[in-house]
């Protein structure tokens, strides 16, 4: 599994964040309690995109989301997310 991710980090023109596909990436990883651990675990972002697919077979979020749409902001996640 191969993706392309956005990587600037400055523009946060949806509810703080770059866009809805970052907006609902964020909040479904802060608000699913299993997601957060296994993405804490994982370390990063794209860790645990290739974690989702690979052990779980799991692309996208429950809206429809997909973990490795291109429009994803991986920066913004990582520092938002990852860096506690």
């Amino acid at each position: 599994m191969t993706a392309t991710f956005q990587r600037n980090a400055l523009d946060i023109s949806y509810n703080g964040w770059e866009n809805y596909e970052t907006w609902n990436i964020a909040l479904w990883v802060n608000n699913a309690e299993g997601l957060y651990n296994l993405a804490l675990d994982c370390g990063d972002y794209e860790t645990l995109v290739k974690v989702l697919y690979d052990e779980y077979g799991v692309t996208e979020t429950r809206d429809g989301v997909k973990f490795a749409d291109p429009k994803v902001n991986v920066v913004q996640l990582n520092s938002n997310i990852f860096d506690l």
